[in-house]
């Protein structure tokens, strides 16, 4: 039972501080890990806390703007993170889930690139309900895992696109889209010794936003404006085990099909024929993602345990953007009340390696390495 004190508090940190450092646009994941803990009914919240850094050595060829140079362009962001879990019987339990699955926002001082973007933000809301069946094997029990999420997509852009004989238009941009997936596993666990191996699928979405547009230059009208995009299917496996009294190994190893993000397309109807439609485009196509974590965790007493971890992300960067490898070095501790509660604190530094775009409308524009430091809290509560 000692191993089992210590395996879900460890694992819990362990999701919080190293998901929302994952490859491409990921962020968090959602908390199906509180369908293998004891209880009738659990529940639990947090939220984790980003603060990244990473300057511009310079700034694409095709709009050279001196102003980036040395500017960090990446915003502070928070992921939210609920679960919730009913306990039918012994063999069956399901959870409600919310998190940000994905998201990323960047600003300006000054117009950056040919579309001249100030501010460019996007986040996905993940709503889950997924169900878990456990059947006793051997010395532990295997689970099958399956269940539906909804997908709520928002996006804005603050740019300062240039028209020919008009020069730079202030322009404003609001899309918003919904749009359905599935996630199914499968896993093995020996409480005894808080072994598990579990293996979860969840599938892509397609996006096809839409919302509205305003610029000064057509005055009190909101203009109709859409875009469309792809975000990947993933397979995830993820390992524990007891290797001591009072400690515990644990690993995982993510794919993620970044390949299918090609682009982002984004058109604003104008209605006006000298004009025509105003376009955006952000070329990406991104390689497919690869995610290796490892780490150890120790159960200091009863109610006091920790860990320690490391994580590779490889960048998806084929040279059309900035996204290439992190390092994530993570800690984390849990602390269990005299009410049954149980608070999980966690922080990391991940390092950023430097980037230059060599491909398509960007070509030029070039990020030093850079650093991102995270926390993030949490509280758990179970009958």
């Amino acid at each position: 039972m000692y191993f089992n004190r210590l395996a879900f508090p460890v694992l819990g940190l362990a999701l919080a501080t190293t998901s929302a450092q994952a490859g491409g646009f990921s962020r968090g994941t959602a908390d199906t890990d509180i369908l293998f803990e004891d209880g009738n009914f659990n529940f639990r919240a947090s939220a984790y806390v980003a603060i990244p850094h990473q300057e511009y050595r310079s700034a694409p060829r095709r709009a050279p703007n001196p102003n980036l140079v040395g500017e960090n362009y990446l915003d502070n962001y928070v992921i939210p993170s609920a679960a919730v879990k009913f306990g039918f019987s012994e063999n069956f339990a399901c959870a409600g889930t919310y998190t940000d699955s994905n998201g990323a926002s960047s600003s300006f001082s000054d117009p950056y690139g040919v579309s001249g973007k100030l501010s460019e933000a996007f986040t996905v809301a993940e709503f889950g309900a997924t169900c878990a069946v456990f059947l006793d094997a051997g010395r532990g029990r295997l689970s099958f895992l399956g269940g539906a999420f909804m997908e709520k997509f928002d996006y804005s852009l603050d740019g300062r696109p240039t028209l020919p004989g008009l020069g730079p238009v202030p322009l404003n941009i609001g899309l918003d889209s919904t749009a359905y997936g599935w996630r199914a596993g499968i896993g093995y666990e020996i409480p005894d010794i808080a072994f598990r191996a579990q293996l979860l699928y969840r599938s892509g979405t397609s996006h096809d936003a839409t919302g509205s547009a305003a610029t000064p230059f057509i005055p009190g009208v909101a203009l109709p404006a859409d875009g469309s995009g792809e975000l990947p299917q993933s397979l995830e496996l993820r390992l524990q085990s007891g290797i001591a009294p009072g400690w515990l190994a644990f690993g995982s190893v993510k794919w993620t099909d970044w390949s299918v993000n090609e682009t982002l397309n984004l058109r604003v109807t104008t209605g006006i024929p000298a004009i025509g439609n105003l376009n955006s485009l952000n070329q990406y196509y991104w390689r497919d993602g690869w995610t290796i974590t490892g780490g150890v965790g120790h159960a200091f007493n009863d109610k006091v345990s920790g860990l320690v971890s490391l994580q590779w992300d490889r960048g998806v960067s084929t040279g059309y953007d900035l996204r290439t490898d992190k390092w994530l070095l993570a800690a984390g501790t849990s602390f269990k009340d005299q009410w049954g509660g149980e608070l999980r604190l966690g922080g990391g530094l991940s390092y950023l390696t430097s980037a230059e775009i060599t491909e398509g409308l960007e070509v030029g524009a070039a990020v030093d390495s850079g650093w991102a430091a995270m926390f993030s809290a949490g509280y758990n509560v179970k009958w």
